[in-house]
């Protein structure tokens, strides 16, 4: 039963909905703020359209404004979508499935969004939000995008989700319980009792044991399962190598791409300083233009005293495309940035590959502030699921921690293959100043020739 005012009268409506005990708590929160951590097949997504509803039709702001956030916009179509109508239909006056909203009858908005595409975000403002399995979300999109949009009508926020080891949501559950004014609550499977007996011991005798206790019991000590770089992820962590990274201005930086047609594009930027992988930056970015990372190349360069040796494109930078008026990544990125400068990465395999990125972050320092999208696209980078035969692909799931985690690919082996050439420890100083000629078919070619550094 829900009770709101409709033309300054109260009014009380019966939904369709009957709150699992496990949740009961949730939904009569009084805090600002709140985590909480849900098993799988615990319901958390019914629970959170749910939960906006009530808080749409109770909490009497005007022209109020709440908004769902699933990792993927197509997620939140897929799913969230069905329940946000399936349960707001008794209190609904509209919706727009384009847009994915619906406007109920006291004139409050609900509306999804993907955490795939921020810009349709920015501008917003929103009283309340809910963020559906935010460890699979970039770590980012929290302060850069979500928390301005509740400031003006000081809105709250929830984060739900199921743990992913130490990442930005352990964070956020870490800082919940330090700060002591959050609502915060960790449903396990064994304790809810919302799947049976039966069930969980199946669950536990077709999966590993860092599987189940991820997925079922909450761990966030848990392994990341499928991740490729987990064990070396933790060595970095331990060893205080995830910090903060000073540009050296007496060597050169490197810069290593991933390039996005349709999603994200990710730049890397690095150092190496007496046999050391200094990780300076990283970037990504979606449906950006050529001349929008350009630009951003030469921004850090002025900002940070930046004096560049090399850019290290992947193989699909060659490529000619009708949208470029048939030229290629390389073609337009040279307007801007000098062509000598511009590499592509020798080719090698996926498995190679990544054997080349463990033995990069061996090396790696990394500064944490910097490269906080990045770090969590090496700890997150996973193999992809058979959910039929119950087993890990050997290739990549891909999603958002894709583009970052290929780009420190071509990062480790543009390292590999540059220090084979230059001194590791040169400094720019002591470099040959030259004027280089070099043709696109030359740039093109699997492993290029070695040529002389214009600084």
């Amino acid at each position: 039963m829900a009770q709101y005012r409709f033309h300054g009268l109260m009014r009380k409506i019966k939904l369709n909905y009957r709150p699992r005990d496990a949740f009961a708590d949730f939904h009569k929160r009084k805090e600002r703020w709140a985590v909480l951590v849900a098993h799988r097949r615990a319901g958390k997504t019914v629970a959170c359209i749910n939960d906006l509803i009530v808080k749409a039709l109770t909490e009497g702001k005007p022209n109020a404004r709440y908004a769902y956030l699933a990792p993927y916009h197509s997620q939140a179509k897929s799913i969230a979508w069905e329940y946000l109508l399936r349960f707001s239909e008794p209190v609904r006056v509209n919706a727009n499935q384009s847009e994915l909203w619906v406007e109920l009858i006291n004139g409050s908005k609900i509306r999804l969004f993907g955490a795939d595409n921020p810009d349709n975000l920015r501008g917003l403002y929103l009283d309340g939000v809910i963020l559906d399995e935010y460890a699979d979300m970039k770590p980012s999109i929290w302060g850069a995008v979500i928390r301005p949009l509740l400031s003006d009508r000081k809105g709250w926020a929830v984060f739900i989700g199921t743990p992913k080891g130490h990442n930005s949501f352990y964070e956020i559950y870490n800082n919940a319980i330090k700060t002591g004014n959050w609502f915060v609550r960790t449903l396990r499977a064994s304790h809810t009792k919302l799947l049976d007996n039966d069930e969980l011991k199946d669950a536990f005798q077709s999966m590993s044991e860092d599987q189940y206790l991820q997925e079922f019991e909450c761990s966030f000590e848990a392994a990341i399962i499928g991740a490729y770089y987990g064990k070396e992820m933790r060595v970095l962590t331990d060893g205080n190598r995830i910090t903060s990274v000073e540009h050296d201005p007496i060597f050169p930086v490197y810069t290593a791409w991933d390039l996005g047609y349709s999603d994200d594009t990710a730049i890397w930027w690095y150092q190496v300083v007496h046999g050391e992988l200094r990780i300076l930056d990283y970037h990504s970015s979606n449906g950006q233009p050529v001349a929008y990372y350009t630009g951003l190349i030469e921004s850090k360069q002025h900002e940070y005293g930046y004096t560049y040796r090399t850019h290290w494109l992947p193989h699909d930078a060659r490529a000619k495309t009708l949208a470029s008026g048939g030229k290629s990544i390389i073609e337009q990125i040279s307007n801007k940035i000098p062509l000598e400068s511009l590499k592509i990465v020798p080719s090698l395999s996926l498995q190679d590959g990544i054997q080349a990125s463990r033995l990069a972050l061996m090396r790696a320092w990394f500064d944490a502030e910097k490269c906080e999208d990045g770090i969590e696209c090496l700890r997150q980078y996973q193999r992809e699921f058979d959910e039929d035969k119950k087993v890990f692909r050997d290739k990549p799931r891909h999603d958002w921690t894709s583009h970052g985690a290929d780009a420190f690919r071509m990062l480790a082996i543009a390292w590999s293959e540059e220090h084979k050439e230059v001194a590791r420890d040169k400094p720019i100083t002591g470099l040959h100043v030259g004027q280089t000629e070099v043709t696109l078919n030359e740039m093109w070619r699997e492993t290029p020739k070695r040529t002389n550094s214009r600084i």
